[in-house]
């Protein structure tokens, strides 16, 4: 016997489009990047935030209301994803990290990051596209 809450995760989660799945997946691997670098020693993030604010925004991505979810989910990493250009480009750390391959954990956590920004932001242009879309039919 199974229970209405599991239930409902495992076919919600069946159901979701091809977008959010590259959303969340891009969303949890920047996350894991990020906790990568700051295990490894990173000095870049003062805190845990970002992963947890990564980690939630993949759950309501996938678990919460469909109306305006697909721009929450393409505006936490476009908005990280230009906080670190931002950040790149005044101080540098974050290049210093992408290209210090000699700190094997925090040059992977740099490219994970990274990554996981890129696909994230790909797949939420794909949940905003794909809504509209079922929006004009």
């Amino acid at each position: 016997m199974t229970s209405q809450a599991s239930a409902f995760s495992f076919d919600s989660v069946r159901r979701l489009s091809v977008a959010t799945r590259v959303n969340a997946a891009g969303l949890l691997l920047t996350a894991a990047g990020m906790l990568l670098q700051i295990v490894s020693g990173s000095t870049l993030y003062p805190s845990v935030a970002g992963p947890v604010v990564l980690v939630a925004t993949a759950i309501l991505v996938v678990f919460g209301p469909g109306r305006w979810t697909p721009y929450v989910g393409l505006v936490v990493p476009l908005v990280l994803g230009l906080g670190a250009i931002v950040a790149a480009g005044m101080n540098g750390g974050f290049i210093d990290q992408l290209v210090g391959v000699e700190r094997t954990g925090i040059f992977l956590g740099s490219v994970l990051h990274v990554v996981g920004l890129i696909v994230a932001v790909i797949g939420g242009v794909g949940m905003v596209i794909g809504r509209r879309a079922r929006a004009e039919a």
